[in-house]
Formats: structure tokens, sequence, C-alpha cells
């Protein structure tokens, strides 16, 4: 059976177009479209944010929503358009893997995927030759801001036809306060909100190649150097240790987006999408997905309930 994401609007009275969401299978939801345990907070601190039944998060915009139902859980400044950080790694590998390019076509990092927006470091060196689907799965797993930029360079009309299709894709998925510039989202104009972001995941679920490789423990790859053999983990600790179901992964930071994460997970029976955005503190956004999974698993009685911060 379909899942549809129900408008948020119908229930927060937010403006917000209902969000086409799931097909039946694969290949008719993308053409519908473009066509671990982490640091538990202390128990007394999880009580407070759920006292007389109130989720309360400390990420400055959140949406977590029920993903078969489309019933809203908790919504906070949903609507603010937010620099989104490396959670438009999602949107790249969407639409790298939407133009079927060979997945063991071999790519080279060149000097033109060198961070000349932060200053960010890498530990793959200028003229490492990945597959495409190597580097793919270190953009999403290890938030490999070279790895993105190759993938968007190798695109058929490079780098300003792969920038045209993101945002095309976006708008084909109803991201209409999204825009991007560049496929890394190490630059702060690649924006979103919460809402978009939601719709975003929800698509990305629908790409086999994307829930497996952003929910990969670890991955060893050949690097250029004198330590040839390099082994990158993920960036999500929830994943790492593996306590959670987790079907779709990402995290992002940068300074203007704060620390951010993205998920697709059950959680008490429910298949949620969970959207942090803007956290203060590294430990935060993590916090707040603990904080929700603490709240619908003792509250039985509040499954389902509108919470709106």
């Amino acid at each position: 059976m379909p899942r549809t994401i129900i408008s948020i609007a119908c229930m927060l009275a937010l403006s917000l177009p209902v969000i086409e969401a799931r097909a039946a299978s694969n290949g008719s939801a993308r053409q519908a479209a473009t066509k671990t345990k982490a640091a538990k907070p202390a128990a007394g601190h999880v009580r407070s944010t759920i006292e007389d039944g109130r989720l309360q998060l400390a990420s400055a915009k959140a949406l977590v929503l029920n993903q078969e139902t489309g019933e809203i859980l908790y919504a906070k400044h949903t609507g603010v358009a937010t620099p989104v950080a490396s959670l438009t790694k999602l949107m790249t590998a969407m639409v790298v893997l939407d133009a079927s390019q060979p997945m063991d076509e071999l790519l080279t990092i060149g000097a033109a995927d060198i961070d000349t927006i932060k200053g960010t470091g890498s530990r793959l060196p200028v003229g490492t030759t990945l597959t495409r689907g190597e580097m793919l799965q270190l953009a999403l797993m290890s938030s490999e801001n070279r790895a993105a930029s190759v993938l968007g360079r190798a695109y058929p009309g490079g780098h300003d036809a792969f920038v045209h299709a993101m945002n095309a894709k976006a708008r084909a998925l109803g991201m209409l306060d999204s825009h991007f510039i560049e496929a890394t989202g190490l630059s702060s104009r690649n924006i979103s909100t919460a809402e978009d972001m939601a719709r975003m995941v929800n698509a990305a679920y629908e790409y086999p190649e994307i829930r497996a490789v952003s929910t990969a423990v670890s991955q060893a790859v050949l690097v250029r150097g004198p330590h040839p053999v390099a082994e990158f983990r993920n960036t999500n600790v929830l994943v790492r240790e593996g306590e959670w179901d987790i079907g779709l992964s990402k995290t992002g930071y940068i300074s203007e987006a704060g620390r951010c994460l993205v998920m697709q997970t059950t959680i008490a029976g429910q298949p949620l999408i969970i959207v942090l955005l803007n956290s203060v503190g590294k430990l935060t956004r993590i916090g707040d997905a603990q904080r929700i999974r603490k709240w619908l698993e003792s509250h039985d009685s509040l499954r389902g309930r509108l919470v709106s911060s």
C-alpha cells in the first residue's frame, strides 16, 4: 500500500502542500518524483522533556512524522529556511542515481574537488581513484566532500548541469523553499526547511542504494598516499552503535547550519521521518533523537498525538 505524507497544513495550519510520497515500487516512485546507541542523556533530563506528555527538543527546527500515515508527531519552526550543510548530499545522491551512470566507472579526485569554501581537509588525496559507487558511499556514509564534488563534476554536462538537476529534482518533489548551488553542502547558500527535508528523506528512501550506503557502518578503500588503505565510518553514532532500526541516515554540519540530522527509522512500531536542524552542541541532535525515542517508547497513550513546540 503506498505511503503518503499528509499535508502538514492540514494538521498544523502551516502553509505546506500535500507531499506525494511512496509509490508501490522503487521504479514507480522515481518516475513520480522526477518524471548503535549514542550516549544517552541523563534520565532526569529525559523526564523533564516529556512532562505532561509533551516532547521538547533542543534543535532549533525539527519535524517528526509517521512515514506511513503522514501524521505529524512534533513540529518546530518547520517552514523556516536555513542552511542544511551535508544533508545536501541526499539530493546529490538522488541526482547521481537518476542519471543511471555506471556505478563501476572510475572517478578521480582532482584539484577542483578541494574545498575552497570552508577550507576543510579530506582523507581522499588528489589523485585518488575510486568507482562511482564507492564515491557515493563515502559521500553519504562519511559525508566526504571531495567524493560528493567529483560525483557532481562527473555528471553529464558537468557541475552546472548537476546543480540545475538538483534544483529541478527539488521542484519535482515539491521542495519549493529549497535551493542548491553545489553538491557538497559546504555552501551556506544551500538552503531548505524541515518540511522540505522530510520530502527529500521520503523520496531518498525509495532508492535502495541510498538506504544501503547511508546506513553502512564503515568501509575501507584504497587511496593515494603513504597509507593506501583508509577506513571510513558512518558519521551517525546511532548507526555505528547499532541499537536503532534505521533505514536511512544523513548528518550535516557547517557553522551556519549547526548540527543537523535526518533519519528514516522505526520506533515503537512506527516508521518515522525525523528531521533535526540547527542543533547547537556536538551531541544535541543525538540527544534529541534519544528524547524522541524515549517519548514514543515510554508513553503508549501519546503515540500519534500532535505535539507542537
